[in-house]
């Protein structure tokens, strides 16, 4: 049987969504409520346009390949001074 989510749960979790950048499944695990319930909420409630979630996700890959890039490059500077 489902269990009931409380309505303020809900919306920190959408406002956490919306607001903070928050991924779906990150949300999901923190609040221990499957994915399918979130995005259920998010429809419903319309207040996320369709972009705003896959924007998200796009800043969080976008600053994960800064930091490859960051450490590639130190790796590389450190080398040319061990030659």
């Amino acid at each position: 049987m489902a269990r009931k989510i409380d309505q303020e749960i809900k919306e920190r979790i959408i406002k956490k969504i919306k607001s903070e950048g928050l991924s779906v499944m990150d949300a999901s695990r923190e609040f221990n409520i499957s994915n399918n319930t979130i995005y259920g909420w998010i429809g419903a409630k319309g207040t996320i346009e369709p972009g705003l979630v896959e924007m998200n996700k796009l800043r969080r890959e976008n600053n994960e390949l800064k930091q490859i890039i960051g450490a590639l490059t130190l790796n590389m500077e450190r080398e040319k001074k061990n030659y």
